[in-house]
C-alpha cells in the first residue's frame, strides 16, 4: 500500500536527515491520519485511492499558497512551497497534457450529446472518472466550458 511506502521513506529521510522530504511526508501522512478519522474513526484504513485525494489535496494547497506569497511579494516563502511542491508532485502519477485531455473533452461532448454551456455537468460527469488524479480539475473544466462556447 501507498501509505505503508510512505512511512518507509519518511524513516529514510529521516536517516538520511533530509529535513524538507521528512516535513512534506509528515504531512501528507498527517492529512492521511485525519483523513481516516473523519471517514470512519480508528478502525479506517485508507486506500491507496484516499492516499492519493490526500497528496492532491496537498498539491492544490501548495498552488494556492505560492499564488498568495507571490502577491503578498514573500518570495522567501514561495521558494520554501515550490520545493515542497516539488517533492509532492514526485508521488502523483504522471499528468496528462492539455491536447490529451482535448481529445477526451471532445469524445465526451460528442457521447453526451452536449452543445449548450448548461450541458457542462454532464459532460463533466463523464470525462472527470478518465482524468481523475491525472489532469488538473481547473484545466479540465476550462476546456470543457471552451468546447461548449
Amino acid at each position: 500500500m501507498l501509505k505503508d511506502e510512505l512511512k518507509d521513506q519518511l524513516k529514510t529521510s529521516m536517516l538520511a536527515k533530509n529535513e524538507l522530504k521528512t516535513q512534506v511526508v509528515r504531512f501528507i501522512l498527517s492529512g492521511i491520519t485525519y483523513y481516516e478519522i473523519n471517514k470512519g474513526g480508528a478502525g479506517y484504513e485508507a486506500t491507496d485511492e484516499d492516499v492519493m485525494a490526500v497528496i492532491h489535496k496537498e498539491v492544490k494547497q501548495r498552488h494556492d499558497s505560492i499564488e498568495q506569497f507571490e502577491k503578498a511579494g514573500r518570495e522567501d516563502l514561495v521558494a520554501k512551497e515550490k520545493a515542497e511542491l516539488a517533492i509532492l508532485e514526485t508521488y502523483l502519477p504522471e499528468q496528462m497534457g492539455e491536447e490529451e485531455v482535448k481529445k477526451l473533452v471532445e469524445e465526451a461532448v460528442a457521447s453526451t450529446g452536449a452543445t449548450t454551456p448548461q450541458d457542462m455537468g454532464k459532460v463533466m460527469g463523464a470525462l472527470m472518472p478518465k482524468v481523475k488524479g491525472k489532469a488538473d480539475g481547473g484545466m479540465v473544466s476550462r476546456l470543457v466550458r471552451e468546447a461548449l462556447q
